[in-house]
């Protein structure tokens, strides 16, 4: 069954828990009556889309929540960052790099608490499958494992990550959905009566999602499929088909030509939207996913840009590195 009836059936089913989640609320609107979503908004949180190891339930109480994001590598990590530094430290000895401390909490915004949707403190964002983790299909997971094998010999440009060829979003903060990751977590979100345009801060994606549209081409594949939405009654409803064979989801989630993914944007009080993902995929995993996540307004002037590495010059060095690093091990250039 198309997702687009399964998305509308669902809205009637869960239009009640919505409500409740936003009762008596009454969203600023446009001059056509819409909810008015246009604004910054962040989903930085330690909450991620898979449950961490060792958390068997979905929703936390507000004491594990705080004893958790007390000692999450994150949150510790800062603090041990702003500690006085000692000029007469020794330097860390390594054996390659990362790390050598080039990303310590100054630059970083991963959030420092727990995410909560409607009214509970989530382990991650990911409610169906009930254990939280993506069900990827086992032969999805070997090709995974030889790309990432490709990757580092940096043999060209082609076998390294969308995110490092400046493509793509790291960790797929672009979306379908759109995850949250280490910094970077900034969503500008532009809307009209056809059109509603989400800029994303990392690696300066830009979805444009055509309202009262219909699908182009099935063979017009792109980055971040072909996107199209419609309202259902407060909720933007948006539907996307039609991936580039080539995204691979390295460190998001990865799509064959079957996938197809609804997202629900609802903006449930002045400084809180709250989003629901479904993506249904056969070639890919074994069982549909449904996962649930909130959006936070941000005050925000603008949202800057992210250069990548300035017209990805650095791809140069990187694969001269390798070269060289294979002349010094011996190997043939």
């Amino acid at each position: 069954m198309p997702l687009r009836i399964l998305a509308a059936i669902a809205s009637l089913l869960c239009l009640s828990t919505l409500a409740a989640g936003a009762e008596g609320y009454e969203p600023p609107r446009t001059a056509e009556g819409r909810p008015l979503l246009d604004g910054v908004w962040t989903n930085a949180s330690l909450t991620q889309l898979t449950r961490p190891r060792g958390l068997d339930e979905l929703v936390l109480t507000a004491a594990e929540a705080e004893a958790l994001a007390a000692k999450h590598f994150h949150n510790v990590r800062a603090a041990a960052d702003l500690e006085p530094s000692d000029p007469d430290r020794e330097a860390k000895a390594v054996d390659r790099l990362p790390p050598v401390g080039n990303y310590n909490a100054f630059w970083v915004d991963p959030g420092t608490e727990y995410a909560v949707v409607e009214g509970e403190i989530r382990t991650s964002w990911i409610v169906e499958p009930e254990d939280g983790q993506v069900p990827l299909r086992q032969e999805v997971r070997e090709r995974r494992g030889e790309r990432r094998a490709l990757r580092e010999g940096m043999d060209g440009p082609e076998v390294l990550s969308l995110g490092e060829r400046c493509l793509l979003g790291f960790g797929g903060t672009a979306g379908p959905p759109m995850l949250n990751v280490l910094y970077n977590g900034y969503y500008r979100i532009v809307q009209t009566d056809s059109h509603v345009m989400i800029l994303v801060e990392m690696v300066h994606d830009a979805r444009i999602i055509r309202l009262a549209s219909d699908h182009g081409p099935p063979e017009d594949r792109r980055w971040l499929g072909d996107s199209i939405g419609w309202w259902e009654g407060d909720t933007l409803v948006v539907e996307t088909t039609s991936f580039h064979p080539s995204r691979d989801g390295e460190g998001g989630l990865p799509y064959s030509s079957l996938a197809e993914v609804v997202e629900r944007i609802t903006r449930v009080s002045d400084d809180t939207l709250l989003y629901e993902f479904e993506i249904e995929d056969p070639l890919t995993y074994s069982a549909p996913i449904r996962g649930q996540m909130t959006f936070r307004a941000v005050e925000a002037g603008r949202v800057y840009e992210y250069a990548c590495h300035e017209g990805n010059y650095a791809m140069g060095g990187m694969l001269r590195g390798a070269r060289l690093a294979e002349r010094e091990a011996g190997a043939d250039p």
